[in-house]
Formats: C-alpha cells, sequence, structure tokens
C-alpha cells in the first residue's frame, strides 16, 4: 500500500484529482504522524498554520488505514464541508470503498410525529409559521435524510424548527408511530455501520 506522505506527493494521486494541488512538506509530513499513529493505536497532537493542508493530512491516512474512524469538528459548517466536499474527494483520488455517514444532535433532524402535530394546529400558527411551515411541508416530501440544514429556503434560526424537532425529553422512542421512518434512528444507524463517522465536538462531548 502506497503511504500516505508519497499520496500527497508530487507524483501522488491527489494532482490528477485537485485543481492546483501542490505538494507540502509539512502536509506529507503530518500525513506520516497521522499514519504511523492509526497504526500504533498511539496519541498524536499536531498543530499546524494555515495553508498546510491538515484536513488532506489527516484524512488520507484515515481513509487508507481501513479502520473505524471517528472525525470530529468544531462546527456543523466544518461537518457539511468535510462529509460533502473533503472526503468525497479523497475517496475517488484512493478509489476506496469506505462508508462514510455524517451525524449530528437530534435538533438537526426533522421529526415526523412533532411535524404532523404541527401541521394539525392549522390556523392556530402565526402567519409566518404558517408561511414557514408550507416550506418544510414541500421539502420533507422529498428528503431522504430529514435534515434540517437541506432546507436551504428557511433560516437555521428560525422559530419554526424547534416546533418540528425533537429533543431527548419530548421523543417519544418506541412509542412513536414513526419509529421505524424516523430520521434520527436512520443516521444512527448509518453511523453504526460507518468506516469513517463525521461528527462534532458538542455531540462528541455528550457521547
Amino acid at each position: 500500500m502506497q503511504a500516505s506522505a508519497d499520496i500527497l506527493g508530487p507524483s501522488g494521486p491527489l494532482r490528477r484529482f485537485l485543481s492546483g494541488f501542490s505538494p507540502r512538506a509539512a502536509q506529507q509530513e503530518m500525513a506520516q504522524r497521522v499514519e504511523e499513529t492509526i497504526e500504533h493505536n498511539g496519541t498524536l497532537i499536531a498543530e499546524s498554520g494555515p495553508g498546510t493542508g491538515k484536513t488532506l493530512a489527516y484524512l488520507v491516512p484515515a481513509l487508507l488505514s481501513g479502520k473505524k474512524v471517528l472525525v470530529s469538528t468544531g462546527t456543523k459548517h466544518l461537518q457539511d464541508q468535510l462529509y460533502y466536499r473533503d472526503i468525497p474527494l479523497v475517496r475517488e483520488a484512493l478509489a476506496t470503498p469506505s462508508v462514510v455517514a455524517l451525524l449530528k444532535g437530534r435538533a438537526n433532524y426533522l421529526c415526523l410525529e412533532r411535524h404532523e402535530r404541527t401541521r394539525l394546529l392549522g390556523k392556530n400558527l402565526t402567519s409566518t409559521h404558517s408561511e414557514q411551515l408550507t416550506r418544510i411541508n414541500a421539502w420533507a416530501s422529498s428528503t431522504s435524510t430529514g435534515e434540517i440544514a437541506e432546507a436551504t429556503n428557511i433560516p437555521e434560526d428560525a422559530s419554526i424548527w424547534p416546533m418540528v424537532t425533537s429533543t431527548n425529553d419530548s421523543c417519544l422512542g418506541t412509542k412513536c408511530e414513526w419509529f421505524d421512518q424516523c430520521y434520527v434512528n436512520r443516521a444512527r444507524k448509518a453511523a453504526l455501520m460507518a468506516d469513517v463517522l463525521v461528527i462534532n465536538h458538542h455531540l462528541f462531548s455528550g457521547c
């Protein structure tokens, strides 16, 4: 198997898949250290300045390792960037079949039970909530993940979201008639099956 440092080198596959890519000694060194740490089940604390290419430096050895890998980010925005952009790029370059999953806190997923309950409120909703709910209804009919970040026409801080998402206290668990279709449960099942799981620090600290 080709070493991570070589993959990030001048003759590596990243040059073919990443426009403007150029080898960086610090990136190659970090990748080598990460690779060695994973291989020996060790601990590594790495710090480097902007422009080092830290993301590729840990993703390449992580995907090559064949081990279960948990990647935690500081924000949900970085989570999405990793899952939707960076990891697919590296997977394609390495031609690796690794299964990747994205997992966020339950408030980031549409709750089918609370969504239905809110829909039944009808005229009791404010005009703003009614308008936002109409958009959510349209999105809900086509989403496969239930992840509210997909509904880009509704602000992330919109007051409608707490009405159609759940908390640990409000979740009905196995008593819910939508339990088998629950987006949170589906995301958690996918996370258990993944080779690489992308989460955020907030969720990680609550594990």
